[in-house]
Formats: structure tokens, sequence, C-alpha cells
């Protein structure tokens, strides 16, 4: 991602832009349909090796999206605040540009252990007996990341 960055101002540096990565609960992935518009969806992720996975079904426009045009966008943001007297908002958010790749064998499994980590800490053997489950059920999907960029507007 080449774009310029319109507040330079507000632009933090790429260690506090990951921070906001590793924080955030939830991003937004964008990609380009098979008919050239834009698709976002939220999901749940997990930033590790300096890439990002999650996990989806086995079918659907995502994958499909996926398969036909690897290059996605990525967001998150953090900690917001409305400010309504200053028409305005307190904000941090991170945006990643990258490819995207299935994963197979020891990195899918790898990958889902570390969504369990994030997201059920508290039920890791539980967890673990899930995805043993259902790991041939589902796609995990790596975000190689090319680019990132981020910003925050502080009190």
């Amino acid at each position: 991602m080449n774009e310029s960055m319109r507040r330079k101002d507000r632009k933090i540096d790429d260690d506090q832009a990951l921070e906001i990565l590793y924080r955030g609960e939830y991003g937004v992935l964008s990609m380009c349909t098979t008919g050239g518009e834009g698709y976002g969806v939220p999901l749940n992720y997990v930033l590790w090796n300096n890439n990002i996975y999650f996990h989806c079904a086995v079918e659907g426009s995502k994958l499909n999206y996926i398969k036909n045009n690897n290059k996605v966008s990525f967001c998150v943001t953090g900690n917001t605040e409305i400010l309504p007297s200053e028409f305005g908002t307190i904000y941090e958010s991170t945006v990643v540009s990258g490819s995207a790749f299935f994963v197979e064998g020891d990195e899918k499994r790898e990958a889902l252990m570390k969504l369990i980590e994030k997201y059920s800490a508290d039920y890791i053997r539980e967890g673990a007996d899930y995805m043993d489950k259902f790991i041939d059920k589902i796609h995990v999907i790596k975000i190689a990341i090319n680019s990132i960029s981020g910003k925050s507007r502080k009190k």
C-alpha cells in the first residue's frame, strides 16, 4: 500500500501499529469480489510470527474472493472515545496490506492453538479437543503483512 497518509501528525510508528494489531479483538478483512467490488467482513484473528491468522468455513464468498485475488487489507481499531463537544474522536487504528494464503499441517494447528490461547485462555484443553474434532472442517488463512500503517489521536 503506497498511499500517502493525509494526517501525518497522527501517524504512529510500526511498533505501535503492531501493538494495536496484537491487542485487537477483531478486525475487518477487506477483499475484492470476483466482480471487482469491495467486500469487507469483521472477524476474529491472531497476530503470530508477524502474520495475521484467522479460521473460516471450507466454503463461502470470502474463500472465493481470496482464491481469485489474494491481495487483502485488514483494519483494526483500538481504543476510541467520542468527543461530542469537539466533533471529533480519540482513536487508534492500524491498517495492513498483505497477501492471504491457505495454511495446512503444523502451521494450521499452531495458528488454531494461538487463536484458542487468545480468545479462550481458560479453556486450552477443551479448545485443543474441539480443534482436533473440527480441524478438517475448517480453513486457516494467513495474511502475510506487506505493509502496515497506524494512526492515533490522543487527548
